[in-house]
């Protein structure tokens, strides 16, 4: 969609609320990105972009909190490919692939990567 990602945006934007709105908690309602993701022959989804840009935006969190950041929560966009209102179907969200024609779903790599990631209750120290 050609929106610039920076992860570093979500830590500014998550310790300037710390600052102005000081016991405010904080929830991320809606994080994440479109790729041109597609189901291979095999039936896998490999999506590396948006396991990357979920690692850095988690990472961003993580940093905020440790900054004092009240954040309370964190929601990915999206479970499920669905219809966009600028794009219809063009563009997935999701960590879910969903074949339209059939509405077969297809974990991603990003989701087998995000249920790890809960699992273990967080990121992994690197």
């Amino acid at each position: 969609m050609d929106w610039p990602v920076d992860a570093d945006g979500l830590h500014e934007l998550l310790t300037r609320l710390r600052d102005e709105l000081p016991g405010v908690p904080l929830v991320i309602t809606e994080n994440g990105a479109a790729y041109d993701d597609y189901a291979d022959p095999s039936g896998n989804v490999k999506d590396p972009e948006r396991v990357a840009y979920l690692h850095a935006h988690l990472a961003a969190v993580h940093r905020a909190l440790a900054d004092g950041a009240d954040v309370r929560g964190y929601f990915l966009w999206s479970l499920l490919d669905n219809f966009e209102w600028a794009y219809g179907y063009s563009k997935r969200f999701g960590i879910v692939h969903v074949d339209f024609a059939t509405q077969r779903r297809t974990l991603k790599d990003s989701a087998r990567w995000y249920a790890e990631v809960i699992a273990r209750g967080g990121l992994a120290e690197e």
